[in-house]
């Protein structure tokens, strides 16, 4: 997270195995086509073990096109931030802090999301 320090990031910890998780991707894509910027990231965190050939193709079977692809095969990144289940997803705020976390499936480019995130971005995402 150190390369986006200055974004607000939301960040996502799936997998392709995690039924919630292949629903929800869809709307992350379309919310970094909305946002995504230099003020904003969404990270798309995989924590698959097969690694980034499984990530990729799943990438290319729903049609993502907007979000970088990120692995973490180790799935070290899921235990540090504390994952209880997935889809997990943390808000990031420009210093490198947990602001938000949600556990489960969202709609994230639903227009109450969008406009939450909006005000995140532009008030400068701290407390």
């Amino acid at each position: 997270l150190v390369q986006f320090r200055g974004n607000v990031v939301l960040l996502n910890i799936w997998a392709t195995w995690c039924t919630p998780c292949r629903e929800e991707m869809p709307t992350l894509d379309r919310l970094q086509v909305k946002l995504g910027g230099p003020d904003f990231e969404v990270v798309a965190l995989s924590i698959d073990q097969q690694g980034a050939a499984v990530a990729r193709d799943f990438f290319k079977q729903i049609g993502i096109q907007a979000l970088k692809l990120y692995v973490d095969s180790s799935a070290q990144a899921a235990t540090k931030l504390g994952t209880f289940g997935l889809p997990t997803t943390l808000l990031i705020d420009r210093e490198g802090r947990e602001i938000g976390r949600h556990t489960g499936p969202a709609v994230w480019d639903a227009p109450e999301m969008v406009e939450l995130l909006r005000r995140r971005i532009a008030d400068g995402s701290t407390r």
